[in-house]
């Protein structure tokens, strides 16, 4: 394996270009990944996680489940990853991470994603390794629409629409998606239930297997709904109304104690917009959100549930609302931005038992998250100027945060001044150089303050310290007549990072000091008018410059290996192509193992699809996913997941095995 990928690195020397996602267009930046036409991809299910680390290199997936996964960026995740949705900050119920921000949006309802890497951006609270912004359709005035139908291995099937229009002054879309999937099998063949008993095999664990009623059910089912109204207020005003629901239940988690009941959220947006109010404001911007997210999960489905008679519910709500002011102004052949927001997060959790044969539901005493409150206040600015053949972008941001809760445990403050700057030198018409300098920091959430387990162990910290990131990017980018190549390289040194240590008894979230490093390829080769290679390979690498308690290992968790991600594209005719792409990884072998992380073979994956275009608006695309249909694994098991284990090691949970699927798009 290691072999492959040495010979993938020497190939990549002589590709050039920008990437691109299968149905994607993708814009880059310097330090910017912009993703278009998303709600065109072709992909197996409406996870946006899963797609985007299939075919970016710096993007790795946390597989939990056959949907709704979470994603490792530059080496870190959870709260270290800023995500919004139209400018809205939403936030996950579930502590064990089932409910990450990004599966409260379905690739249907996409029009495209910014991923921002680094601290370079300082309207949002809270940014340290990157930010990923999604933004969903937006009405048309002329009437149109797109339906789809989808269907694939494992049970998979999917049907989803949009219809928009409008006049002059009133556009109105709606959209709406509902999907379900079995449980998918392995490349041996093994489905999630089986997954699980193979591992419980021999271990006092077997309470936590399936059911016999329910070894069988569905992976997961889930369902969209979006309805935007856009209104031309004026000829320089704009007011925008939104709101999504989504609807996902019996989302099942082989590898945890418990599966979702549901997973429930709200999010409702307001948005107004004044363009050249005055010379001071060439536009000015109001938002107001509220997101809401409901999630019980529990061991019903286990066996433990037919033993015992009763069974246990973890449930967790969260309602994060926000508020944002921003003006634009050109001042001083400056592009400024400045202005002011505001948010506060809920969260709260208790626990139940559930009597199988009555349905009589009893609260426990132990509440994990008790009714916490994260305020926060922040003031933003930023510079836009190009001197010369310099680019320059400077940016500065103070945030003013108070953590309460009811319980009791202590309340926190926090204030920081976060900063930074990136400048892009354009050599000539086919050269950039680019380097930027930054500074951004995080407030611990409530689960890492004062998190307690239904025994009652707090494995929540109230003494944290806010994480600080200090980062230098620097990188290249040169075009050629026939494609382009990318070069950058990043060091991020982390102050009080928080971290988990699992050899704690209680408390196990602490203060580190970390450096991550790393460096990404990226390229395409335009080989005829027919044929497009594109390619990018990311390595990085994370040490502990100070210890957890009690622990030696410096290999910091979730840096995952040297990762390749490639494509060649024949386009046989104006509309019609045939994409090979192959997804690789070397062997993950830098292991945290005082905290659980396991070591995993490396893999390559071979993808290959099809699509066609028709003159009636039909557009018809077939594939095959893991064309080999290997078994291999890409998530570790660090033990800030509560996931299932023996005391030696944790269950692994394997990708899916061969996957073929047909979309049928119709558009007028």
């Amino acid at each position: 394996m290691k072999k492959s990928i040495y010979l993938s690195m020497a190939c990549m020397a002589v590709l050039q270009g920008a990437e691109q996602l299968e149905g994607i267009d993708v814009v880059e930046k310097v330090n910017t990944k912009i993703v278009e036409n998303v709600g065109g991809e072709e992909v197996k299910s409406a996870d946006l996680a899963e797609a985007l680390s299939n075919k970016f290199p710096s993007v790795s997936l946390i597989r939990r489940s056959g949907i709704a996964n979470d994603i490792i960026l530059r080496g870190q995740k959870r709260d270290n990853i800023n995500v919004t949705i139209d400018g809205a900050k939403v936030c996950g119920a579930c502590v064990n991470r089932m409910d990450p921000p990004l599966s409260h949006v379905v690739t249907h309802a996409i029009d495209e994603v910014e991923v921002r890497e680094g601290p370079f951006d300082v309207e949002e609270f809270g940014t340290l390794s990157g930010s990923v912004k999604v933004t969903t359709k937006k009405p048309s005035k002329e009437l149109s629409g797109e339906l789809n139908l989808n269907a694939g291995s494992f049970g998979y099937k999917k049907a989803s629409g949009t219809i928009s229009g409008g006049s002059d002054k009133v556009r109105v879309l709606f959209a709406a998606s509902s999907e379900q999937g079995e449980q998918y099998e392995d490349g041996d063949g093994n489905d999630f239930a089986e997954q699980l008993s193979n591992y419980t095999a021999g271990t006092t664990l077997g309470g936590f297997n399936y059911a016999p009623a329910y070894k069988g059910m569905d992976a997961f089912d889930k369902k969209m709904y979006m309805g935007k109204v856009f209104i031309d207020v004026a000829d320089n005003q704009e007011l925008k109304l939104s709101y999504t629901a989504n609807r996902s239940t019996d989302v099942l988690y082989p590898s945890s104690k418990m599966d979702a009941m549901w997973d429930d959220s709200d999010i409702m947006n307001l948005e107004y917009s004044i363009s050249d109010l005055s010379r001071f404001s060439k536009k000015l911007d109001f938002q107001i959100y509220n997101a809401q997210v409901d999630h019980p999960m529990s061991t019903k489905y286990r066996a433990l549930a037919l033993n015992t008679g009763n069974y246990k519910t973890h449930h967790l709500t969260t309602d994060m609302t926000g508020i944002k002011l921003k003006n634009n102004v050109e001042a001083f052949g400056r592009d400024i931005t400045y202005g002011i927001d505001t948010s506060k997060r809920n969260w709260d959790g208790k626990y139940t038992n559930t009597v199988v044969a009555t349905g009589v539901v009893t609260t426990l005493p132990v509440k994990s998250i008790d009714d916490v409150d994260t305020q926060n206040v922040g003031l933003f600015a930023k510079c836009e100027r190009t001197i010369g053949k310099v680019d320059l972008e400077v940016g500065a941001r103070y945030d003013d945060t108070s953590v309460d809760t009811k319980s009791t445990q202590k309340d926190r403050e926090y204030n920081a001044l976060s900063a930074n700057v990136f400048a892009t030198y354009n050599a000539n018409s086919n050269t950039k150089y680019f380097a930027g300098v930054g500074k951004s920091s995080r407030v611990p959430d409530a689960r890492e303050l004062y998190n307690t387990a239904m025994d009652g162990k707090v494995n929540g910290n109230p003494d944290l310290d806010q994480t600080s990131n200090y980062e230098l990017d620097v990188g290249v980018e040169k075009y050629y007549g026939n494609g382009k190549v990318k070069v950058k390289t990043f060091y991020s040194k982390l102050k009080d990072y928080i971290y988990y240590n699992g050899s704690l008894v209680n408390n196990n979230f602490e203060n580190i000091d970390a450096t991550i490093y790393g460096a990404e390829l990226s390229g395409t080769y335009l080989a005829s008018d027919s044929v497009t290679f594109d390619a990018g390979l990311a390595y990085k690498k994370g040490e502990k410059d100070t210890q957890p308690t009690g622990q030696t290992n410096t290999n910091l968790a979730e840096i995952t290996p040297l990762k390749l991600n490639a494509s060649v594209t024949y386009d046989y005719d104006s509309q019609g192509n045939v994409q090979l792409s192959m997804v690789a990884a070397d062997a993950w072998d830098n292991i945290d193992s005082d905290n659980g992380e396991q070591k995993l073979a490396g893999y390559g994956v071979l993808n290959l699809k099809t699509t066609r275009e028709f003159d009636n608006g039909f557009v018809l695309t077939a594939g095959v996913d893991n064309l080999f249909d290997k078994t291999y694994t890409t998530t570790n098991t660090y033990k800030d997941l509560i996931l299932m284990t023996d005391g030696s090691d944790t269950m692994l949970i394997n990708e899916p095995g061969q996957y073929m699927y047909l979309n049928a798009t119709y558009r007028f």
